[in-house]
Formats: C-alpha cells, sequence, structure tokens
C-alpha cells in the first residue's frame, strides 16, 4: 500500500518544481508570470469575468486574486469595468495587449510541458493521470477535466 503523505509530498513538490519551471521560462521569453498567463487562460475563454469567478477557478481568496488582476491591468493586460449586475464586484476582459501575449506565450507553455511532462510520459499514462487528477479534485469539489 502506498504510503498516502508520502504521497501527497510528492504532488506538492512536483507541482512546485513544474511550476517554477514554466514560471522561468514565460518570464524569460515573454516577461509574463505564469500565474498571470492563468489568469489571463481564463479571462480569455470567459469572455468576460468576475474576480469571484476567477478566485473560484484558481481556489484561491478573493484578495489574492484581486491583487492579481492589479497587477494584470497595470501591465496593460486586462481592465475591469463596473458590473452592471452586482455594484459590488467588477467585470474583467482582457485587452488586446493581453490577448495577444497568451497567444505568443502558449505554445512556449505547450513546448516546455511536453519536455517536462510529455518526454517522460507516454501518452496514455498522460491521460491516465489527468483523469485519475480529474478525480481527486472532483472529489474535493474542484474542477472536472472536460471529455
Amino acid at each position: 500500500m502506498t504510503d498516502l503523505t508520502s504521497l501527497f509530498s510528492d504532488l506538492v513538490r512536483l507541482e512546485t518544481r513544474l511550476y517554477n519551471a514554466l514560471d522561468a521560462r514565460l518570464k524569460a521569453e515573454h516577461d509574463l508570470p505564469l500565474g498571470q498567463f492563468e489568469f489571463l487562460r481564463f479571462i480569455v475563454a470567459s469572455g468576460t469575468t468576475r474576480v469571484q469567478d476567477l478566485a473560484q477557478e484558481f481556489a484561491i481568496t478573493v484578495g489574492a486574486t484581486s491583487k492579481g488582476v492589479d497587477r494584470l491591468e497595470a501591465a496593460g493586460r486586462c481592465h475591469r469595468t463596473a458590473n452592471p449586475d452586482d455594484r459590488r464586484s467588477s467585470l474583467v476582459e482582457a485587452t488586446p495587449e493581453g490577448r495577444e501575449i497568451l497567444t505568443a506565450a502558449t505554445p512556449t507553455v505547450e513546448a516546455e510541458l511536453a519536455t517536462l511532462i510529455g518526454s517522460t510520459l507516454p501518452d496514455q499514462s498522460i491521460e491516465d493521470l489527468a483523469n485519475l487528477l480529474s478525480t481527486i479534485s472532483a472529489g474535493l469539489g474542484g474542477f472536472r477535466r472536460p471529455t
């Protein structure tokens, strides 16, 4: 039987190493931190979103999310407008510059992940791992991987 505490430690350290490697490459090649890349992906896919929606998607606090959006906005990669349906919230939308950097950075992320993960696991193992992680996350009330 696998020691679940060790498995948890392995998952956390793997996530940290993957995140740091992707973050370093994105910063070096696009001056784009990985957190901003992830926010932009969600914002662009949503068209327009609330800070609360971002916070829920990334399982972080609204305060941390708002600070992240502030940094994106300061970089000219998104903008906020008043939410006409809820005065307490604002709507976030990617700017043309945000869409442009996301388009430029996406192949970099895909190439780095192909090196870090794709070169070490066969396709079926990657699919199996993705399904297992989605199952665990769904059990915790997280995302469900689209099929």
